[in-house]
């Protein structure tokens, strides 16, 4: 223990000592101080990491269990899970719908007096009469009486898939001398020699490319209509009406795709089965589609590559010339530096992306305050005016985020250069004001072009229906498949962006382009491209 000295000891120490006792007391203060400090700082960085690690665990959390919308709700009460049914009728009234609310008519009927209603146009009616006896009548009324315009009501009938043979009988002649033979003349067949007929190979296009099904569940659902159709036989078939037929129409759209002055690409990986590689190696699915705010047709196309590499975006787009819109992929920022006549733009929705999963694992009240929380705000001031210039021509837009957008844009990123160093790099906030500072020389291109969308988000939301797929079926068998899975999304995810319906759009397809396979000129094609006034009424959407 200590010596402690008391006020009369001290008095018998001369000056030179006392000088010694407080310098030595001086020393051994410094030395306990910066002990502390050291400890405080090295408990200060095990709080940071701590607090970096229970960040990025609460943020693993979020997106396997949280909601998987960006979009941020702050107010109301949770969303359903999985009792939808029950969630979506609780507590409230529901109103059953006219029929013309549930087919919507592109037009107002016009009702006479004692007639009933037009047919309905885009949909068969079959009229079911309800009418009494002569003898009820008479025994109810007498013999004179006279018939009332009739009430009508209506209801709405769904009648399962139905399945018919056709059986082709080809007259077959010969001449007096036998030796002349002559058939009538058979129509040009989907696949020859194979059973397949264009409605059935449309309905397992449509089941699996547009509504996510597998083929085996297909399979399992032609069973119960007691047909046995194996599911290797209808892959077999889709992969040679795609690689032969449909391929056609892909070219087309490829060379069409580039009158667009702006693209949108993603990227997202895909399984293949048998491609020569280790189980397990990563395919990719490239999408591209017309910038959403060009005034041009839209169309988006798949192509399948077994890599992620610079090579295939190259390629694809190599008689190009326009504006490219990702996200902050390397791959195409390497791309705009080999070519002078093409430039990528950013994605601001990439760009929030990491402040949202900061507020959203949070809540909004503890968020209220973090930098996280200031940056979405921006941008989301951004976002708002941006929606409200939408409906603008291109040059008057361009005009209005130079005056309205820009001055926000600017702000925000001297904002971010200003508080960057506030925050560990390694945080969720760290890395949102990285990539932004990254990428401020894309994110900024949209300002100057009013072509340009702000975001990518519509080639993701066409890339959407195949990711959902790839959660049904895991993987594509062979590299022929994902050929002719890329070809076949395709022309879904255009029929669908070009309001028709897909089911009868690859109807059309299947039965007019085997009559062309012989032709040497392919103008044909002209009148099936999705925007076509010469395409069916019975391919496109009335209530669009």
């Amino acid at each position: 223990m200590e010596k402690k000295y008391t006020e009369a000891e001290l008095i018998k120490y001369d000056k030179e000592a006392i000088i010694s006792l407080f310098l030595s007391m001086q020393k051994l203060t410094e030395n306990l101080s910066l002990t502390c400090a050291e400890q405080k700082a090295q408990l200060e960085q095990v709080n940071k990491n701590m607090n970096l690690i229970l960040e990025q665990l609460k943020i693993v959390n979020h997106k396997q269990f949280g909601r998987s919308s960006e979009k941020i709700v702050y107010d109301g009460q949770m969303e359903m899970l999985f009792n939808e049914a029950e969630f979506s009728i609780a507590n409230k009234y529901v109103v059953e719908p006219e029929l013309e609310e549930v087919c919507p008519k592109p037009y107002k009927r016009r009702k006479t007096k004692g007639k009933r209603d037009e047919d309905l146009k885009d949909l068969p009616v079959t009229v079911i009469n309800h009418e009494l006896s002569e003898e009820e009548l008479k025994e109810r009324l007498g013999d004179k009486w006279k018939r009332l315009p009739d009430e009508v009501y209506k209801r709405l009938v769904l009648r399962p898939a139905k399945f018919e043979v056709e059986e082709h009988h080809v007259a077959v002649y010969a001449g007096e001398d036998n030796q002349t033979i002559i058939r009538g003349k058979r129509p040009v067949d989907l696949l020859r020699n194979s059973i397949v007929t264009p409605s059935l190979a449309a309905a397992i296009m449509n089941s699996k490319y547009v509504n996510a099904i597998p083929l085996y569940r297909f399979e399992q659902e032609f069973s119960r209509n007691d047909v046995v159709l194996g599911r290797q036989v209808m892959a077999n078939w889709t992969i040679k009406c795609g690689e032969r037929y449909l391929s056609l129409l892909y070219d087309r759209l490829h060379r069409e795709i580039y009158n667009s002055k702006v693209l949108q690409a993603d990227e997202t990986p895909v399984s293949v089965n048998k491609d020569g590689r280790p189980a397990g190696s990563k395919s990719y699915m490239w999408v591209y589609r017309t910038g959403k705010m060009h005034n041009s047709a839209p169309i988006v196309l798949y192509e399948y590559q077994k890599t992620r590499n610079t090579s295939h975006p190259r390629e694809f787009l190599k008689n190009y010339n326009g504006i490219v819109v990702t996200d902050g992929y390397q791959v195409y920022h390497s791309l705009e530096r080999g070519r002078e006549d093409l430039k990528i733009a950013g994605c601001w929705s990439h760009a929030r992306r990491r402040f949202a999963n900061v507020v959203k694992v949070l809540g909004k009240e503890k968020a209220k305050g973090t930098l996280a929380y200031d940056a979405l705000k921006q941008i989301a001031a951004i976002y708002k005016i941006e929606g409200l210039l939408a409906e603008l021509s291109p040059e008057e837009r361009q005009r209005q985020r130079q005056l309205t957008v820009k001055p926000l844009a600017e702000a925000f990123f001297a904002w971010v250069k200003q508080y960057q160093n506030d925050v560990p790099p390694k945080s969720e906030t760290g890395k949102g004001f990285t990539y932004c500072l990254n990428q401020e020389k894309y994110l900024k291109v949209f300002l100057g072009d009013g072509n340009v969308p702000a975001d990518n988000n519509a080639v993701e939301n066409s890339i959407r229906s195949f990711c959902i797929g790839k959660h049904n079926w895991h993987f594509i068998d062979t590299i022929d498949g994902a050929k002719a899975s890329a070809i076949i999304y395709s022309i879904a995810e255009t029929a669908k962006a070009n309001n028709l319906k897909p089911y009868n759009y690859f109807e059309l397809l299947l039965t007019e382009i085997p009559k062309h396979m012989e032709d040497t000129n392919l103008d044909f094609l002209d009148d099936l491209l999705p925007w076509s006034e010469k395409l069916p009424i019975e391919c496109k959407k009335q209530n669009q």
